[in-house]
């Protein structure tokens, strides 16, 4: 008798080898020849999670997270800093709700509230999730977005229209800190077309400001009102950058706030560590002139190195010096300055942007920690620029902290580094302090 044609007929494929993991990479599962996915290759985890990876990076690279990467949900202070019980309700409430935004992505949230209540590390938790999820984002600061616009005028690079659509169209994006941005007519109105395409076009946008609605422009304030597509979100709490009480005006210099620590006779010249010889030189050499320049402040000194090589203790403890000598040295990490600066441009500011500047410009003793960390904004880099060009025409005492190497620097700050009869600069090459060894 012979075999029926219609026989059940199968494909079974030999397994291939996954080239990054070296397990199963590709296969062809058995299924019948009738079967549409008969003979079709499929994928590895393996193979899927690295593209999902490689994905996930290339999405963070134009994101411009870098600076908030470690903004996160996990590392967010839900309870703020001893603030009453309603107070911490308020937080709690924005952490649930951009916890809740972030995984559902859907329509617009509007955090409001003062300074430092914790409005852009909660906008910067959601920007991190959201990037992780494999979605096109970017983060940008009111001020920054319009930096960005300005400078495509003398750019070579990009057009002002193809940067004003990438701002547009991106998929999920944040604009952080409505309000500090320069009020001119052209800044408003850039402002607006972006933030009214987005509305017209429903895309998920997240916008923080330390406004009141009687003070947000009108035309972007009416699409803000709109309770079918923004959730508006209070948060009443405490500067989490410096806990003062009510109607105390932050100061520019955080010496205060510096540990103890942080002075010439706990500083640790590593001797027991059996440092390179040219390491241990450079590390006592740059102990030695910290403090010879704290007992005579003359010109600058910059300090260069690695992070955790006593960059900032040797300039902290150059301040707490002057400031036991009945001085009052300004200590402020760059990124921060820059903070001040920006919040001065707000109609809510208790001081303006000119006391500020000027007080940073004139200053008896300026010491600037972590140059190089922050945005480089044309923004950010002229403003950096005239504080320390001033300093350096008037040879105002100066105290520099950078990782960054001198080619990395702005070429008219490096070019005033350069200048010997006023600048010294000290590379610490020293690794990174691990803290004391621990005793056998």
């Amino acid at each position: 008798m012979e075999k029926s044609d219609t026989t059940k007929k199968t494909s079974s494929h030999k397994k291939e080898v996954c080239p990054i993991c070296g397990g199963i990479g590709y296969v062809r599962h058995e299924r019948s020849i009738d079967d549409p996915d008969f003979g079709i290759l499929e994928v590895c985890e393996c193979q899927r999670a690295r593209k999902q990876k490689e994905s996930t990076r290339r999405l963070y690279q134009v994101s411009n997270l870098d600076v908030f990467k470690n903004m996160t949900f996990e590392n967010f202070a839900i309870n703020g800093i001893g603030g009453g019980l309603e107070i911490n309700k308020t937080l709690e409430v924005a952490f649930n709700t951009s916890q809740n935004y972030a995984h559902h992505l859907k329509g617009w949230l509007l955090l409001m509230g003062g300074f430092g209540c914790g409005k852009t590390h909660l906008a910067a938790a959601i920007a991190n999730q959201v990037v992780s999820f494999g979605v096109e984002t970017l983060f940008l600061t009111v001020p920054d977005l319009l930096d960005w616009l300005r400078f495509t005028f003398s750019s070579q690079e990009t057009t002002y229209e193809k940067r004003f659509e990438e701002i547009r169209d991106i998929k999920f994006l944040v604009l952080d800190d409505l309000g500090t941005q320069n009020a001119t007519a052209w800044a408003q109105e850039k402002l607006f077309q972006i933030i009214n395409y987005r509305y017209v076009h429903k895309l998920p946008t997240v916008i923080t400001t330390n406004l009141s609605w009687a003070q947000i422009e009108d035309r972007v304030g009416s699409r803000l009102q709109d309770r079918e597509l923004v959730v508006k979100v209070q948060i009443d709490a405490q500067d989490f950058r410096n806990p003062l009480a009510d109607g105390e005006v932050s100061p520019i210099s955080s010496l205060s706030q510096i540990s103890s620590h942080r002075t010439f006779k706990i500083f640790s010249t590593r001797k027991s560590e059996k440092l390179p010889s040219d390491a241990q030189k450079s590390l006592d050499q740059a102990f030695y002139v910290a403090q010879q320049f704290a007992d005579k402040p003359n010109g600058w000194l910059v300090l260069m190195g690695m992070y955790g090589t006593g960059k900032t203790h040797l300039a902290a403890a150059i301040g707490k010096y002057r400031a036991a000598l009945g001085e009052e040295p300004i200590f402020t990490v760059v990124p921060d300055l820059l903070d001040h600066l920006r919040a001065t441009f707000s109609p809510t500011s208790s001081v303006s942007y000119d006391n500020i500047f000027n007080q940073v410009r004139t200053t008896k003793l300026l010491i600037l920690d972590d140059l190089g960390t922050q945005s480089a904004t044309p923004w950010a880099r002229e403003k950096l620029y005239q504080v320390l060009n001033f300093r350096y025409e008037t040879k105002l005492p100066t105290v520099i902290t950078t990782s960054a190497t001198l080619k990395e620097i702005d070429p008219r700050i490096r070019s005033r580094m350069m200048d010997e009869r006023v600048c010294q600069i000290y590379k610490i090459i020293v690794p990174p302090y691990q803290g004391k060894p621990k005793k056998n």
